[in-house]
């Protein structure tokens, strides 16, 4: 039996490998048509090509979908109402600060090192309207991943498997699906950098990242909604610092998230990433022994 952080028993744990052949299986449904018409191997009608090309293909909202359908097919009610709290769980305390500002630190960062370093300096298109970077801020949280994602990236996987493995390897998993769930994309021209070169670029940043998500996310009180907002700072950082342009810059950053996860985990440990005494209470029982 779990409980979850009010104290509300959840009679199962939800079946992570059953989540990831939910959340691939919605997203791959629209993602890998697209793949087929880039690559020339299905003329599909116009109509169809508009809509899985744009923005109303919805291959991204996989992971959300998943979360709570097999969440509510494991816990039922409670368990939906348990995961949609911790949506709207704003209590971040000190968290705050980090969450705001670590990505845009360590991606600025980067690229200002490697200026420093002779790099050429980049041009950056989004500062060329600052007035609108708060407004794509609220647009990325809500229609770049953020959402879509995190309650299933954290929220069901790192929750259910980190009660019975070390957080470290729970963490680890969450974000290697995360990596591989975006497989289908690689096939299709777009214009983030991510796509543009090989996997394992990409499998590196979400186990790293996710690591670090990971960690927001069990010291405030399981706030998934902490873990969409590390999200979107990552997203928003990357749109305002074009870091990923640059080789060195990538080289940097990827060093950095290297030292910021060797950090953390020597903070707050692999058992349970907790480095808080009320986070620590609120996950007792939840951590292996």
């Amino acid at each position: 039996m779990q409980e979850n952080g009010e104290g509300i028993a959840l009679e199962k744990r939800v079946n992570v490998w059953v989540f990831m052949f939910v959340a691939y299986g919605f997203s791959w449904l629209f993602w890998i048509p697209d793949a087929l018409i880039a690559q020339g191997l299905w003329d599909a009608p116009s109509g169809i090509q508009q809509i899985l090309s744009g923005p109303f293909n919805l291959g991204p909202w996989g992971p959300l979908v998943a979360a709570f359908v097999v969440t509510f097919a494991y816990q039922g009610t409670a368990g939906v109402k348990d995961l949609g709290r911790r949506g709207l769980q704003f209590r971040l305390g000190k968290w705050w600060w980090m969450i705001l500002l670590l990505f845009p630190a360590l991606i600025g960062g980067a690229l200002l090192l490697a200026i420093a370093l002779g790099e050429p300096v980049p041009e950056f298109p989004a500062l060329a309207q600052p007035m609108a970077l708060p407004i794509v801020l609220v647009y990325m949280f809500f229609l770049t991943g953020p959402l879509q994602e995190e309650f299933g990236w954290r929220g069901v996987v790192f929750e259910n498997l980190r009660g019975r493995h070390y957080a470290l390897t729970a963490a680890i998993v969450a974000g290697l699906m995360w990596g591989f769930w975006h497989l289908p994309l690689f096939f299709v021209p777009r214009e983030e950098y991510y796509y543009n070169r090989p996997i394992w670029g990409l499998l590196l940043t979400t186990t790293l990242v996710g690591i670090i998500l990971a960690v927001f996310y069990a010291n405030t009180r399981r706030s998934v909604f902490a873990a969409m907002l590390g999200h979107t700072m990552f997203n928003w950082s990357n749109y305002v610092f074009p870091t990923l342009g640059s080789d060195l810059a990538s080289l940097i950053l990827f060093g950095f998230y290297f030292i910021v996860v060797a950090v953390l985990l020597w903070r707050c440990g692999i058992r349970s990433f907790i480095c808080t005494d009320e986070a620590r209470q609120d996950a007792s029982g939840q951590v292996p022994v």
